[in-house]
């Protein structure tokens, strides 16, 4: 199975990176290859055009991006997201990986 590159943005980068950690963890479990990390919106098209991102999932407070980043990923084929609340406010790694596997596997 190919690697999977799953990209997080968020408004400053800093709570996500301990969802990265835990997704981290759920993946390595399940004997997933996944290289997930977490930008900070601003930063975003930066990783974009330097990366070959299979999934993006926006942090619920930047989900106002959501139609920002839609039109920007269009021509990419990059499926995208929001993190669900709940998953994100308790840190489930496993759900979040889960959504970001299945928006991969969809498109």
């Amino acid at each position: 199975m190919a690697k999977k590159t799953i990209m997080l943005v968020c408004s400053a980068g800093m709570s996500t990176s301990l969802l990265v950690t835990k997704m981290q963890k759920a993946a390595d479990e399940q004997g997933l290859d996944t290289d997930i990390f977490a930008v900070s919106a601003s930063d975003a098209d930066n990783h974009l055009a330097s990366k070959d991102v299979d999934v993006l999932l926006l942090g619920p407070q930047v989900r106002f991006m959501k139609a920002d980043f839609e039109k920007r990923l269009e021509s990419k084929g990059i499926p995208l997201d929001v993190i669900n609340m709940a998953d994100y406010g308790l840190m489930n790694g496993e759900k979040v990986l889960q959504q970001a596997i299945s928006l991969i596997d969809n498109k």
